[in-house]
């Protein structure tokens, strides 16, 4: 009888052993999608157009989810093959080490961690299960490594020299896709300035100052208070623009937004967003915040989820687009589709043609297209990265 309990115990051990480790595959399934249905069109002479441009996406959630970035999936938006596949020269990988219980665009509580549960499961070192710092750092060791077994085809992209190396390997044309590392709100500073020292030295280029909830550096729009910038986040913008890293306004309350436009010294650029003009939302951007970062000589990613676009679909991406373009300019718009952050979108990143074939049909030009799909994310970073 004892064996049969043993044996019985072992067995409901297994279980539930196999359980968790399934768990994130299954949210990982269930959040980030691709929406059923027919592909747009794209004409041939758009597909050999498009094959010589630079591609550059702002925003991509992929580092967070138990997934190969080397292999391709069957499910969410981004990994190398689908990248090399779909044209893209650049694609920013943000780190998210934090998301409250109950997520919500209105207001939440900064006292939750929905992101715990999906590090223990996943089995990441147990040094990460209490420090949001050390999640962003796990999470830039994995990219890493992923480019150091690319053969070549995934490089990290931490300053000019790399920059340039990566456009001459493409211009040459060779396979190859650049990553830059970015974080989605500094809470991973733990309230220490010297921390953002180990984010640059990690890599990280592009700093995201705030999530779904208020932080240390200030308020999000999706805060309780959603207040200003404080003293201490006044101190980490200023050190980050002489570290020559990029401030990211996605996310920020407004107070926070107007504060930081004020003080910033270099371009900011917000990396993933809509504009209330097609959409409104609190997610999204007004006219006259549009403008502010136009002003700055920054760039606007519009992105391909509901809460940029409140439909997930390739028209009304376009119609983001097309409204940004005419309001400050294509000098100032980019892609930032949000992939692989428990987004449903109407194509992964293999489909970028598919936008560019539906930018030229609502009326953009080529020269248009170009800067929106990746050459103002191009000459920004020219202008940036140290």
């Amino acid at each position: 009888m004892r064996f049969a309990f043993v044996i019985a115990g072992g067995a409901l051990a297994l279980a539930g052993a196999c359980a968790l480790y399934l768990l994130p595959q299954i949210v990982d399934r269930r959040l980030n999608r691709v929406v059923p249905g027919e592909a747009y069109p794209v004409e041939p002479e758009t597909r050999a157009w498009f094959a010589g441009l630079f591609v550059a996406d702002l925003h991509a959630d992929t580092l967070l989810w138990d997934r190969d970035v080397l292999r391709e999936a069957r499910h969410g938006h981004v990994d190398l093959p689908r990248l090399l596949r779909g044209g893209v020269a650049l694609q920013v990988f943000t780190a998210v080490t934090k998301v409250p219980t109950g997520l919500n665009y209105e207001a939440n509580d900064p006292h939750s961690d929905m992101v715990r549960w999906l590090v223990v499961t996943q089995l990441w070192p147990w040094v990460t299960w209490n420090s949001l710092l050390e999640r962003a750092l796990y999470q830039a060791r994995r990219l890493e490594l992923a480019a150091a077994t690319s053969q070549g085809q995934l490089k990290v992209i931490r300053n000019q020299q790399d920059l340039n190396a990566l456009l001459l390997e493409r211009q040459q044309g060779r396979p190859v896709v650049g990553g830059i590392l970015g974080v989605e709100g500094l809470h991973c500073l733990e309230g220490r300035a010297e921390n953002l020292d180990r984010l640059y030295d990690a890599g990280f280029r592009v700093l995201g100052l705030t999530h779904f909830f208020d932080n240390e550096i200030g308020g999000s729009a999706h805060g309780l208070r959603k207040g200003g910038l404080t003293p201490f986040g006044a101190e980490i913008v200023r050190r980050a623009e002489e570290r020559k890293m990029i401030v990211d306004l996605a996310h920020a309350s407004p107070r926070l937004f107007a504060e930081v436009v004020a003080i910033v010294q270099r371009p900011p650029i917000v990396s993933h967003t809509g504009v209330k003009g097609t959409c409104s939302s609190v997610r999204n951007l007004s006219d006259e915040q549009l403008r502010a970062i136009a002003n700055k000589g920054g760039v606007v990613g519009i992105g391909y989820w509901d809460g940029a676009v409140c439909e997930p679909t390739l028209p009304n991406i376009v119609q983001a687009m097309v409204y940004a373009v005419r309001l400050i300019g294509a000098e100032h718009v980019a892609l930032g589709s949000d992939f692989d952050g428990g987004t449903t979108t109407p194509f992964d990143t293999s489909g970028i043609a598919q936008l560019a074939q539906a930018l030229l049909d609502a009326g953009l030009s080529r020269p248009e297209v170009e800067k929106v799909l990746g050459g103002n994310v191009q000459r920004l970073l020219g202008q940036l990265l140290p």
